[in-house]
């Protein structure tokens, strides 16, 4: 893409700045048939690759979101990637050389290959070097949706990342008409070493929804007194925590792409009314949760991080850095749908739209009111609290039915752990105070009642231990009494109205592979101190960390613990994740998890892959501290 391609914006608010980059014609969809062309055509921006060998070209181009240009890190010139298109049992060959004057990468995320293919400098290779080309050549095992991207420094922030589609070698259990690749991700005009920088300097720099006098005191003493308005402010400032802190890097600095185009622009993916349509979402973004919905759609799930899973209707869903998901939508009218991606924070949103004609535009809807963090997110279980003589479940409430939580130990605030906290027990105005932020984020659902999901299962059982090395001035919180919170949509999606797919609703098409109980279990606590902006695993960041060794062959059940108030994506490299779900014989397999605030999360893993591997929290800024290395020998 030269530089005379890239088109000038006017000037809007900045989530919904720019004009995308100039490039090949948008949304002409791909077809169901396997792609047999050398080049195919594009979807986005995106021009589509196909056969067993690849010359990949990493260098630096100039780009313009925003009205300004900078500089972004592309492949082949384009951004994002072009999209890879294999086929399943074939052997492919990529040669990827660096343009750039410092080390690069690529990683081909959620792949089963040799540990040395795994694109990971430190621990798969030692990375490209400026003006070096490297092979990587491996067996294509698996079939579905999946994407790549840099794994050296920044790299991913600025644009190196692409889709990958691999077809399958026997028919798909679904049908399908015509298909589009959404790929989505934030993109900011401040160097991502300036983003870092500012997050270290002030955790809440890109925050502009802190509360204030006019917008938030003065209506909160009108509704609920002086008295607790003031009470509830000093339970949260003696937390030193807030509970509009929900993005770490949000819409005040990065406008969000829908296949490189820009919500000014949008994204168009043509459809014939009637037909079904595929539609391959990967959340590519760098730190921005997204949740995606078409009004006047119903979406059917049927893959999951590329794995088949039992089809699933919704009206949205919320999918983590790194994570991908295929539905499918059988549009019927003569209309523009739009598709709409709203950050979690509610900051900005990605946006593009299926039309039957490009002259149709759709219109995108409002965003939903910001969120607020409640008291479930902070990993104080409330299942025995009996406030107002109800039990509080998470569910989304939807179709009637919701996935009973297993239970836990009544609820004692004086055992959350903070450093202004953890010495003694908040008082009475505070309890009522925490009663009161937790009820605003949730609502009853009358005539349910929390029952274990995962009766005499160890899910159910215990609580996390904290070890010493998570106390300290570089850890400000410790979940006491996380809950198992499949069917929790999370903040911002509770009791919306709409079906709202949890990983409750996730159950894998094929029987489970390895159906033997786990030999061991190893428990991870995610950690940090928020206000400071450090990261860790059990306290501890991966410079000084020991690695977790595993058995080749055995198999192990590895439970993590969120001990922060937001979500974590978790991701290990080289081998599948089986999400406990309470249903042994059909485990949902998975490459990212994302860990709900205060919650814990469990999955089994089978060590079937000899190397040195990476497991990490895949939020960009997060991952230097949160990040273990993996050997399995």
């Amino acid at each position: 893409m030269s530089k005379d391609n890239v088109l000038r914006a006017p000037s809007r608010r900045r989530f919904v700045q720019g004009l995308a980059l100039g490039g090949l014609a948008a949304g002409l969809g791909l077809t169901a048939r396997p792609l047999l062309a050398a080049r195919a055509p594009s979807t986005g921006n995106a021009p589509v690759l196909t056969g067993t060998t690849f010359d990949l070209d990493i260098g630096h181009q100039l780009v313009n979101f925003t009205g300004k240009e900078k500089l972004a890190t592309t492949v082949n010139g384009s951004l994002p990637a072009p999209i890879l298109r294999w086929r399943e049992g074939e052997r492919v060959r990529l040669n990827v050389s660096n343009h750039l004057d410092s080390d690069s990468s690529i990683h081909w995320h959620g792949l089963i290959l040799p540990s040395e293919m795994d694109g990971v400098p430190g621990l798969s290779f030692d990375g490209i070097a400026p003006g070096e080309t490297f092979t990587y050549e491996f067996d294509v095992q698996q079939n579905g949706t999946y994407w790549y991207h840099s794994h050296s420094g920044f790299q991913e922030q600025t644009g190196l990342y692409g889709a990958i589609i691999i077809d399958p070698k026997e028919p798909e259990p679904f049908s399908y008409d015509r298909e589009h690749v959404v790929l989505l991700s934030d993109w900011s005009d401040t160097p991502p070493e300036q983003v870092y920088a500012n997050l270290k300097k002030m955790s809440h720099y890109y925050n502009r929804r802190e509360r204030n006098l006019a917008d938030d005191l003065i209506p909160e003493i009108r509704q609920d007194g002086l008295g607790a308005t003031l009470t509830r402010r000093k339970m949260w400032e003696k937390m030193r925590m807030s509970d509009r802190d929900i993005s770490d890097v949000t819409g005040y600095t990065y406008t969000f792409l829908m296949n490189g185009q820009t919500p000014v622009s949008g994204w168009t993916g043509l459809f014939t009314p009637g037909e079904k349509v595929r539609l391959r979402v990967i959340n590519a973004a760098a730190m921005t949760f997204f949740d995606l919905r078409i009004p006047g759609l119903k979406m059917t799930v049927v893959a999951c991080d590329g794995q088949y899973v039992e089809p699933v209707d919704v009206d949205e869903f919320r999918i983590g850095v790194a994570e991908t998901l295929d539905v499918i939508v059988e549009p019927q009218a003569h209309q523009a749908y739009a598709l709409f991606a709203q950050a979690i924070d509610r900051s900005g949103y990605a946006f593009g739209q299926l039309t039957p004609d490009p002259s149709l535009i759709a219109t995108p809807p409002p965003l939903d009111p910001a969120p607020e963090l409640s008291h479930i997110d902070m990993g104080m279980d409330m299942s025995g609290a009996g406030h107002d003589g109800h039990a509080m479940p998470m569910s989304n409430a939807h179709d009637g039915h919701a996935m009973p939580m297993p239970a836990a130990a009544p609820m004692n605030h004086g055992s959350m752990n903070h450093d202004k906290m953890e010495h003694g027990s908040p008082d009475a105005d505070i309890h009522k105070a925490m009663h009161k932020s937790m009820h605003q984020g949730m609502s009853h659902a009358a005539g349910k009642t929390m029952e274990p999901a995962y009766k005499g299962h160890p899910l159910s059982a215990g609580m996390p231990v904290h070890t010493d090395s998570e106390y300290g001035p570089h850890v400000d919180m410790r979940a006491e009494a996380p809950q198992y919170r499949l069917d929790d949509p999370g903040v911002g999606l509770r009791n919306n109205g709409r079906k709202v797919l949890t990983y409750a609703d996730l159950r894998s098409l094929h029987p489970t592979p390895d159906t033997r109980e786990p030999g061991r279990e190893i428990e991870l606590h995610l950690t940090g101190n928020m206000s400071r902006y450090m990261w860790s695993i059990n306290g501890i960041r991966y410079a000084e960390a020991e690695p977790i060794h595993l058995t080749y062959g055995e198999r192990v059940r590895i439970t993590l613990v969120n001990d922060t108030m937001m979500p974590h994506p978790v991701h290990l490299h080289g081998m599948w994740s089986d999400l406990e779900t309470g249903d042994a014989t059909h485990l949902p397999r998975k490459h990212t998890l994302v860990v709900q605030p205060g919650a814990r999360l469990s999955y089994l893993v089978t060590a079937d892959a000899r190397g040195e591997w990476a497991f990490h929290c895949h939020l960009l800024y997060h991952m230097m501290g949160m990040f273990r290395k993996v050997v399995v020998s």
